[in-house]
């Protein structure tokens, strides 16, 4: 009976490592994205602040 006690704790462990990896890896695609939005954003207004100072009547 001792044996099911031990694969249970190891299947446990084994089942936390895969969560952390998971983790890690949504954590990196977050940082990826978040740095994709920014340089979209910053291009965005770079944009707007040229169609703006290119606009007629200024």
């Amino acid at each position: 009976m001792s044996w099911m006690l031990v694969a249970a704790v190891l299947l446990a462990t084994a089942g936390l490592l895969v969560l952390g990896v998971l983790a890690v890896r949504l954590w990196l695609d977050v940082r990826v994205l978040a740095k994709g939005v920014d340089e979209a954003s910053r291009a965005l207004a770079e944009a707007a602040g040229d169609l703006a100072a290119s606009a007629p009547g200024r």
